[in-house]
């Protein structure tokens, strides 16, 4: 097997790396910061020319965010290793811009709260459930994920709820979690979990806010509702 081009034999001041070092990362375009993620080309183009054509197929940066995994080795010249690559890329990208949006979000009402979530929950074709974890003043200091559910139910239990709110030491929670279908009417099942989490909560002293339900671009807070 022949070995892939390498950007060594490009021209130093050409090279994304030094680049990236002389310049800053801003300074480097899509295509290159995605090579230095790649790391290598294939036998035929170097990591700049693949990362280039994986751009050009996705059809943009977001359509290259929107890329599982099955979808990126679908791509000639992309195998397991370079897919994970991407992926963790990606997902560090994520990670940073939520800490960053979490800083600055002070969660007054149920709608600053649904508003920090909507457009990552209205679009699941299953239920996630998400907590969101506050400090004494209402600031976010952590969202995580806890259960993810089949397209009708989600199922969660308490204890995973307060492990992970003692672990980041908040104040109070508020849980949310999506409609698949839309509607996002909370069911039964919706308002028997939140008074099972009030009640767990007044038990460790972490008070429950509020428990939103997302659908379609809409949603209902149980709060608001008299509903907890």
């Amino acid at each position: 097997m022949s070995e892939p081009i390498s950007l060594k034999k490009w021209p130093e001041e050409e090279r994304p790396r030094e680049r990236m070092l002389q310049y800053g990362a801003e300074a480097l375009s899509h295509a290159e910061l995605l090579a230095i993620l790649l790391r290598t080309g294939t036998p035929k183009e170097t990591a700049v020319h693949l990362a280039s054509r994986i751009l050009q197929q996705s059809g943009s940066l977001r359509g290259l965010v929107d890329m599982g995994h099955s979808d990126l080795i679908r791509i000639k010249g992309i195998g397991p290793a370079k897919a994970l690559q991407i992926r963790a890329g990606i997902e560090l990208g994520r990670r940073l811009a939520r800490s960053r949006q979490a800083e600055a979000v002070i969660v007054r009402r149920p709608q600053d709260a649904a508003d920090y979530l909507m457009e990552d929950l209205r679009y699941l074709k299953v239920e996630h459930f998400v907590c969101l974890f506050l400090n004494t003043k209402n600031h976010i200091v952590a969202r995580e994920t806890l259960s993810v559910g089949t397209l009708n139910a989600s199922l969660v239990h308490p204890r995973e709820v307060f492990r992970a709110a003692i672990r980041h030491g908040c104040a109070s929670i508020i849980c949310a979690h999506n409609h698949p279908s839309g509607d996002p009417t909370p069911s039964p099942e919706d308002e028997a979990l939140t008074r099972r989490l009030q009640e767990a909560g007044e038990l460790v002293g972490i008070e429950v806010l509020d428990h939103i339900v997302i659908g379609e671009g809409r949603f209902i807070s149980l709060k608001e509702q008299g509903l907890m």
